[in-house]
């Protein structure tokens, strides 16, 4: 169940029910660090203007005019993030790992200014989220392991003694 229940913060999800009420539908644990307006997604000839959610566990981008017409992108499947030039001017671009489908997805953030942020925001949380990853299971362990000092047991010679016999073979 912890498996199946966790999903959202291993795996890239396109088209799923990530906005309500254009909100984000935070998972637990997750926070919002930053909403990004008017960012463009790059994956069509002329783009679809939505929104940037960064959080501590994903990256998070939805079109204005449609919620369900959107992305997520968890930390742990990010390759790289970094600005590149694309045919609409400079572009935000994320390689998604290979176990993720290798995507590699640009949006086109204005001014350049806002742009710069963004990508330094992402990184550092991405840096966070590499030294402390966030699963999103949560464990508690029924019964703490006693120290090895309470389970070591004392070792108590035997008290055998061997005595020599002048059958040697067991068969005779």
């Amino acid at each position: 169940r912890a498996y199946e229940t966790s999903k959202m913060y291993r795996d890239l999800k396109l088209r799923s029910a990530l906005i309500q009420n254009k909100q984000l539908r935070l998972l637990p644990q997750e926070q919002i660090y930053d909403k990004v307006n008017g960012v463009w997604n790059l994956s069509s000839d002329q783009g679809n203007l939505g929104t940037f959610f960064i959080t501590n566990v994903r990256i998070v981008w939805h079109a204005n005019m449609n919620d369900s017409f959107n992305v997520s992108i968890p930390y742990l499947q990010i390759r790289s993030v970094k600005m590149r030039d694309s045919k609409f001017g400079l572009a935000l671009v994320i390689e998604s790992s290979q176990q993720s489908g290798g995507y590699v997805l640009g949006f086109k953030i204005d001014p350049v200014e806002k742009l710069q942020e963004a990508v330094k925001e992402i990184n550092s949380l991405h840096k966070v989220y590499s030294a402390n990853p966030i699963f999103g299971v949560d464990y508690e362990m029924e019964e703490k392991p006693q120290p090895l000092e309470d389970l070591t047991v004392e070792q108590v010679p035997d008290d055998v003694e061997i005595e020599a016999d002048e059958h040697t073979d067991a068969f005779v």
